[in-house]
């Protein structure tokens, strides 16, 4: 059984889950590392808490926080609480914004500054969560018993030690920046869009409840 999604974004997720084939082999390893740890977690009875971290906290990490969020729900995994953080705070880069609603997300801007905070729904049953550009360690971000996911390749190697994290994953993209304000623009948001989804969906369809 799954968990209903957002009409627009179920019918996205169904597709990505056909697609589990086209992940590249050596990224299985990884991934399934943090499924490992999610389902130890799960064992244990205790809270998962993933915090995706890249530098600017503008693309990868919170592309991969709501994907992370709304697998969880999809897949019926309690107990998991999704952030994400920088080593700098910038802002929710609005094309990784238009990307993400391309996917489903219902995503609206609840003020308007130059680090908007913005509400994200991906389910009618779930509270939408609040998303902001930040630092890995702002307040709103936990203090310990969490797994720290790098998201770029810059983060982690510049960022070796992350104050309390209990365990640490190497989870890097390519960065659709590369392209913007070119003619694949679009096209590049949309495949690392649906890239990071399909790899987070591979992590938790393997939980076992």
């Amino acid at each position: 059984m799954h968990n209903l999604l957002l009409p627009s974004l179920q019918k996205k997720v169904e597709q990505l889950v056909q697609q589990f084939d086209a992940i590249d082999e050596e990224r299985h390893q990884p991934l399934l590392s943090m499924t490992n740890y999610i389902q130890s977690k799960i064992n244990k009875q205790q809270a998962i808490q993933l915090n995706f971290i890249c530098t600017h906290n503008s693309r990868r990490s919170h592309i991969s926080q709501l994907w992370a969020q709304a697998a969880a729900h999809y897949y019926q995994i309690p107990n998991v609480f999704c952030f994400s953080g920088g080593t700098e705070a910038t802002s929710f880069n609005p094309r990784a914004v238009l990307a993400m609603q391309n996917a489903g997300f219902a995503i609206e801007a609840s003020n308007k500054t130059n680090n908007p905070i913005y509400d994200v729904k991906f389910a009618n049953d779930a509270m939408a969560l609040q998303v902001f550009s930040k630092k890995y360690d702002d307040a709103v971000n936990p203090v310990n018993s969490f797994a720290a996911v790098m998201t770029c390749s810059h983060a982690d190697e510049n960022c070796p030690f992350i104050p309390g994290a209990e365990k640490r994953f190497a989870l890097t993209y390519d960065d659709p920046k590369a392209f913007d304000d070119t003619s694949l623009e679009k096209e590049k948001y949309k495949e690392r869009v649906e890239q990071i989804g399909r790899e987070i969906l591979f992590i938790f369809s393997n939980i076992k409840k």
